[in-house]
């Protein structure tokens, strides 16, 4: 029974860890963080496979969370998804290291390690690196940024080569 037990919180806290190398970002303001980011790039998984004109919305919850609101069109139909979550931080609310569950009890990594001192772009993993993501203030970023998020992600270990860039209508 206890080696039940053990497996089964460990499978329920092994996605909260960070990849190598990433260092969430220190000195985190969750309060300039809320609001609307577009999604730039990402890697491709299951959970967004297909869609475009993907936004994030943060806002602050009622018991000290933060709630998550996905939102994308599916390429194909054109039809709106959307996925409703919570987040909670790791550790601290200075560190840009936080869990965050769609489904029920499970939770995953959402880890910004870059952001600029304007709050305007971040780059964020999550718990390994198949997870990695480009998010933005405005539909469109510069050449510039979209090259130090290039640079900076594969130092890291991440595959650029198979980013997905979102489109955004004008």
């Amino acid at each position: 029974m206890r080696i039940l037990l053990m497996s089964m919180f460990m499978l329920l806290t092994a996605c909260t860890g960070l990849p190598d190398a990433v260092t969430p970002v220190k000195n985190f303001d969750s309060e300039r963080y809320l609001g609307t980011w577009y999604e730039i790039a990402r890697l491709d998984h299951s959970f967004e496979q297909g869609l475009e004109q993907v936004t994030a919305e943060y806002q602050q919850g009622d018991n000290g969370e933060i709630r998550v609101i996905n939102r994308g069109v599916d390429q194909q139909t054109q039809e709106q998804k959307k996925a409703v979550g919570k987040a909670y931080f790791v550790n601290d609310e200075q560190e840009a290291h936080l869990k965050v569950s769609f489904f029920g009890p499970f939770y995953s990594t959402y880890a910004v390690f870059e952001l600029d001192e304007d709050y305007r772009h971040a780059f964020v993993s999550g718990y390994n690196h198949d997870y990695l993501w480009l998010l933005a203030r405005e539909p469109q970023v510069s050449p510039a940024l979209k090259a130090q998020f290039i640079e900076q992600a594969q130092q890291l270990g991440f595959v650029t080569d198979q980013l997905i860039w979102v489109n955004h209508p004008d």
